[in-house]
């Protein structure tokens, strides 16, 4: 379970992504704060994997506490949560080593899609000693995960396709179906077929029809 800190100030924010945090199966919120003092007090009581933290808090800055725990050689990922927008804190953030940077308002799809890459990293890294070029570069940028093409663009939702596309990776070496994934994931059913037949195409998972005694055949789905 990875054990996840919450540092925002606004109750309301803070009470929606807690409740977006319990909708995705693997994390646990271990504390949520509303101060950077509270955080330095919890981050050594809890210990937590992963921090979702605020840029703009009361007389404070949160890239000043991402810069003070890499000062204090704290091992903890951070995605920061914020209503900043300007590229130089955007950057300053992830050269501090911010995970991941969401902008506020968002929906819960692109908070899952942030809380899944970081489960894929922090599960690989947690069970390898060592790592292969081509599964570090997946890691990082998870090169082909998005296709790019206008097909796609016109009838598909990015991050619908990385949130089914996540879980088909992370969960599914043997064979699915597409009412598991719908279950799973919180999505309707008829839209998950219509993104596994689009991974059909792209040749990333394989479909094998299985016909039963009563009803209609069941599709079954397994990765490439």
């Amino acid at each position: 379970m990875i054990e996840v800190m919450i540092v925002e100030d606004d109750p309301m924010v803070r009470d929606i992504n807690s409740k977006f945090l319990e909708r995705i199966d693997g994390f646990k919120l271990c504390a949520a704060v509303a101060s950077l003092d509270n955080a330095r007090k919890y981050i050594t009581i809890k210990k937590p994997d992963l921090i979702l933290l605020d840029v703009y808090l009361p007389n404070e800055n949160g890239i000043d506490f991402l810069k003070w725990i890499r000062e204090k050689n704290i091992d903890v990922d951070i995605i920061l949560i914020t209503a900043d927008k300007s590229i130089d804190r955007i950057q300053e953030a992830f050269r501090y080593g911010a995970v991941d940077y969401l902008i506020k308002p968002f929906n819960f799809e692109r908070f899952k899609e942030a809380l899944l890459q970081f489960k894929s990293r922090h599960e690989q890294f947690k069970k390898n000693q060592e790592i292969e070029q081509p599964d570090l570069d997946r890691l990082i940028s998870n090169p082909g995960a998005i296709p790019q093409s206008d097909d796609f663009a016109k009838g598909f939702n990015k991050y619908t396709y990385q949130s089914i596309w996540n879980e088909i990776e992370a969960h599914h070496v043997g064979d699915f179906t597409a009412d598991v994934l719908a279950e799973k994931l919180g999505i309707a059913r008829v839209t998950v077929r219509r993104y596994l037949e689009h991974m059909e195409k792209e040749k990333k998972i394989k479909k094998q029809v299985e016909y039963g005694k009563v009803g209609r055949p069941q599709f079954r789905y397994h990765k490439l």
